[in-house]
């Protein structure tokens, strides 16, 4: 990722048109008209050969002619002059491309794309609409129509998208901070610019409209940095093979599986919006309140029952929850409501309402405590316009504290009764729809962006025996069966590296002929299970390789031949290694499940959980990427109910989810530590008193072949190679490694036991103990952007912190900002040099150009260990800090 080369991009002081037209059916005529009419107040410059001038502005013939450098240049020319006209472009010092050009072939492309690399020219598109800033009055674009400033940016692969909002968006009085148009994103990609927007102070929430992305890993990092401080709403397209396709063709690039954009969704606390008209709604409600809501219960005020009854049907229906009224309030609205015997939500105060009725109600519910968001349904009224009650909502909203005042929505039915009324509440800045179900819709959206916020802050718990897995003894035997050139591991292969992450699979004995497996079964003991072993079919089921309940020899022997004359007929060339005979597990009152492993060629591993069966596709199965912890286990258990791929069964016994949460952690570590396993397949797997038993396995695995232009996994793990013991000065041993997710107990504790010196030299004043939220952010670190180094040692049963020291990279690896906290117990044995050192290599590592940070000039500590590693001090007198600063590496401008 990098921000600082593409920043120019969004503060421009001077543009060129290159293609320029007074020509209105061309692009070249319609963007000098938006950048003239938007009020740009840099120098707007030309270029063409065709005319002395451009909308009465001095053309230049040609690049060379330029009487300075545009820090942007917007190409509007055909396709087949845009490689010479970007060298030229480059030989003026240019480095900020847009071109709007579209139909490029894929070779085309790729010729584009290598020519910007090397020319260093940052390129947005090709086929793309442009680029518009408001506040800067920059409407760098070819679009029909303008936006106003706004707190809402947009991103979008499709020009026609954009037409479409900017035109909905006027209609409805939203502005943007920006609007960009990426189309192809050969270059500058959605990663980049959410590193951007998430920094940004104008943008409160950020909407992306995506046919594919390129750089995964990029993105799922960018995207769960800037999700963390603002709302990220997502529409992806292709959600079917059809649809993937007309994306494939749109864009270009890979299309990728729907459930797995699902999954890195959810993954990155985004939300996902099924369609336009779910956009618009999205739209609307965060331009008007971008912020998280508190609590999850609606209260509905309405002058009609049947609306009232639709906005209960749909929220209830979307798990939404209606707002429990207390007494007083009840009170209070039964004694403005005189036609009720006794009022509750939904409040509905009868059509009859006069203004003055109603504004007595809706004041009641916005000073009520419990009433934390309200949406006011008004249906048209003979006693006074829609309007008029537009401008009460607008006014009463207006004598209450905005800090105070609950979330409020609103929702005038009709059309031309209700136009200007929905006008004045847009105006006021109230979110306001056309249809009950309009309005629950858009309010859900919030309310799922809030639930992925929670679950991406929820504590996972720590599993106590993880010590157990073997992770250099697993790799040797996937090695050992490399060497020997095998690829395909059935159940007796896949056993004992199973094993290896305590992973229990049913005892499994092979025979290689129909009678050495009677044979083999008589030794087991009935009743036996009999399966064909054959690398070449997927599905044994399918073909009748699985035969069960077999209770004697003359059965086995005959079921083998059986399978054989099968797959003879079926499968004539299939590869044929044998049976597994194995003894029949007990299947009474036991839920049979399945856990796969798939490698997709964009986002690498993933994880599918569902019912047993003889086919798991991903439209069959809940996904998530790996790395797991026992809380997004939970979270793909939770998805697959509600999926409905896992079935609650009555049963004597239910799963027990802390086990199968356990498990699906297990085989994600599997996956995370072991690159040479490209599929896995757990089928079934027995779920029985407390207990998994996989029945069945196989997993294929190759030599994997690291790739420089990608990572293996979309998510970066825990670094588990970062781990080392260290000696301290009082001659005790301590363990130094990343920060996980679940610490987050132990730095509780560690925050607590901080002194007020220890804090206040950390945080340069006095800062209160760190709430859930806050201690959730600094231990559920993405570790592609950040590193937190803690020292723990054992006090009995209990890990204990002693210090901590966490870096901060900025998305253009420049700097990395660090920072030590030791506390007064732990200080005096030399973990401030530990941390720091820590601290330094990692950056090192990663490339960082410098390492910096800052203390007081008290902490003279601090100040002597930073020369002793090589920083050079610099004191700011003003402030009263000290700024510390060492180089790493060496980086160019450029870089």
């Amino acid at each position: 990722m990098s921000v600082k080369r593409i920043s120019q991009f969004f503060n421009p002081k001077s543009i060129a048109v290159v293609g320029a037209s007074n020509n209105p059916m061309r692009p070249g005529y319609i963007v000098m008209r938006n950048l003239l009419q938007g009020g740009f107040n840099g120098p707007i410059m030309p270029v063409t050969p065709k005319y002395d001038a451009v909308h009465g502005v001095l053309a230049y013939a040609d690049i060379a002619a330029l009487p300075q450098t545009p820090d942007i240049a917007i190409i509007c020319t055909n396709k087949a002059t845009l490689l010479p006209l970007i060298s030229d472009l480059a030989k003026q010092g240019c480095r900020n491309v847009i071109v709007v050009a579209a139909g490029l072939s894929e070779e085309q492309k790729i010729e584009l794309q290598q020519h910007c690399k090397t020319l260093q020219v940052n390129l947005m598109g090709p086929n793309c609409l442009g680029l518009m800033i408001p506040h800067l009055g920059v409407n760098a674009s070819f679009s029909h129509t303008v936006t106003r400033p706004g707190k809402v940016a947009f991103i979008s692969q499709s020009a026609a998208v954009c037409s479409t909002i900017l035109d909905w968006a006027q209609h409805k009085d939203i502005g943007f901070s920006y609007f960009i148009s990426v189309g192809d994103c050969l270059d500058i990609d959605f990663g980049e610019l959410l590193d951007f927007l998430g920094r940004d102070a104008r943008t409160k929430a950020v909407l992306l409209y995506i046919d594919n992305l390129k750089d995964i890993r990029g993105f799922i990092s960018a995207a769960r940095a800037a999700a963390f401080s603002k709302p990220v709403i997502v529409i992806k397209t292709g959600r079917t093979d059809a649809g993937a396709q007309a994306a494939l063709a749109h864009t270009g690039g890979a299309s990728g599986c729907d459930a797995v954009y699902d999954a890195l969704i959810q993954r990155a606390g985004m939300l996902r919006v099924n369609d336009l008209r779910e956009l618009f709604a999205a739209t609307q409600t965060l331009a008007l309140h971008p912020k998280l809501l508190k609590v999850e219960p609606l209260c509905i005020l309405t002058n009609g029952g049947g609306p009232a009854v639709m906005a209960v049907d749909s929220l209830v229906q979307s798990s939404g929850k209606l707002c429990e009224l207390s007494e007083a309030t009840l009170q209070a609205l039964n004694e403005v409501i005189p036609q009720a015997d006794s009022t509750h939500n939904p409040v509905d105060i009868f059509g009859d309402s006069d203004p003055m009725r109603y504004q007595r109600a809706l004041k009641i519910l916005l000073e009520a405590k419990e009433v934390e968001n309200l949406l006011i349904i008004h249906t048209p009224s003979a006693l006074a316009p829609s309007a008029d009650y537009a401008r009460i909502i607008v006014d009463t909203l207006a004598q209450i504290d905005a800090r105070k005042r609950p979330f409020v929505m609103t929702n005038f039915m009709g059309e031309d009764a209700a136009y200007e009324a929905r006008r004045i509440c847009a105006q006021g800045g109230i979110p306001t729809y056309r249809t009950p179900e309009g309005a629950v819709g858009a309010y859900m959206h919030l309310i799922n962006y809030r639930r992925n916020q929670k679950h991406l802050t929820q504590t996972p718990e720590s599993i106590v025996d993880e010590l157990d897995i073997q992770v250099e003894a697993a790799q040797a035997a996937i090695s050992a069966h490399l060497d020997r050139n095998e690829h395909y591991l059935s159940t007796h292969q896949a056993a004992p590296l199973l094993a290896y992450y305590g992973i229990d699979t049913v005892t499994t004995y092979i025979a290689t002929t129909p009678s050495e497996a009677a044979e083999v079964a008589a030794e087991c003991g009935f009743p036996v299970v009999l399966k064909l072993i054959s690398p070449d079919i997927a599905s044994k089921s399918e073909v009748g390789g699985v035969v069960l309940n077999l209770s004697d020899e003359q059965e086995v022997e005959q079921a083998a031949f059986a399978i054989l004359l099968r797959i003879n007929q079926v499968y004539p060339e299939a590869r044929i290694d044998g049976f597994a005979i194995q003894p029949m597990a007990p299947r009474a009152g036991a839920h049979e499940l399945r856990i796969a492993i798939k490698t997709d060629p964009q986002f690498g591993p993933v994880i599918l959980l569902g019912e047993a069966g003889s086919a798991l596709d991903y439209s069959q199965a809940a996904v998530a990427l790996p790395p797991l912890n026992m809380n997004l286990a939970k979270y793909l258990i939770a998805n697959a109910q509600d999926k409905g791929v896992l079935k609650e069964r009555t049963l004597p016994e239910k799963v027990d989810k802390y086990r199968l949460c356990a498990l699906l952690t297990r085989v994600s570590q599997l996956i995370v530590d072991q690159p040479d396993i490209h599929s896995l397949e757990l089928n079934p797997l027995l779920a029985t008193q407390g207990q998994f038993l996989v029945l069945d396995a196989s997993i294929g695995i190759s030599r994997y072949q690291r790739l420089a232009h990608r990572k293996r996994l979309a998510i970066r793990p825990y670094p588990k190679e970062l781990e080392r013991w260290v000696t301290l000065k009082d001659g005790s041993s301590a363990l130094l490694r990343p920060i996980r997710p679940e610490d987050e107990q132990a730095h509780r504790r560690f925050d607590e036991s901080l002194s007020k010196e220890d804090r206040y030299r950390r945080f340069f004043g006095e800062m209160p103990h760190f709430s859930h939220e806050q201690l959730a952010k600094m231990t559920q670190i993405d570790y592609d952007r950040e590193m937190a180094f803690i020292v723990t040692r054992k006090q009995g049963a209990e890990d204990v912190t002693l210090g901590v020291s966490r870096v901060l990279m900025d998305p253009d690896n420049l700097v990395g900002e660090f920072a030590i906290v030791v506390s007064s117990q732990s200080q005096g044995l030399g973990l401030g040099r530990i941390l720091l050192g820590a601290a330094i290599d990692y950056c090192q590592q990663q490339g960082v150009g410098s390492i910096e940070g800052m203390t007081l000039w008290e902490n003279s500590g601090m100040i002597e260990l930073a020369r002793k590693l090589g920083f050079t001090i610099a004191r700011d007198f003003e402030e009263g800090t000290i700024h510390m600063r060492r180089v790493l590496n060496e980086r160019t401008q450029d870089d």
